[in-house]
């Protein structure tokens, strides 16, 4: 079942100046809300975030219910059904949501080499 959208969240230090990189490496904004300090760029499916000031680090992140556009899909594995997968096959999970509840949730964890990743669902399932 699908997980959604996949990006590279980055942590950058100057918004425009990465805004203005990634544009010249052939990346178009997509949702521009830099004046929020974050933006989504795309070339093709490849999708990066671009965050200033919201958190260390850079992050892999999976948006369930959506596709590589931020389009609603049909179906989609809902972050409590993940969560509960993943625990049940022994991952640790750094900040879990909460598995009874509804709509848009987070959490966090790390793979075994220490990557971050954000699980980051904005839309309830079907």
């Amino acid at each position: 079942m699908s997980i959604g959208c996949f990006s590279v969240s980055l942590s950058v230090k100057d918004i425009q100046a990465s805004m203005t990189f990634y544009q010249t490496f052939g990346f178009e904004i997509f949702h521009d809300s830099s004046d929020q300090g974050w933006c989504i760029l795309k070339n093709g499916d490849a999708v990066i975030g671009l965050f200033q000031g919201m958190f260390e680090g850079n992050l892999l992140t999976f948006n369930p219910g959506w596709d590589q556009n931020a389009n609603p899909q049909t179906e989609f594995e809902d972050i409590r059904s993940l969560q509960a997968r993943l625990q049940a096959a022994g991952v640790a999970i750094d900040t879990p949501t909460e598995p009874d509840g509804q709509g848009p949730a987070q959490m966090m964890l790390k793979d075994p080499d220490g990557n971050a990743i954000l699980v980051d669902q904005h839309v309830s399932a079907p």
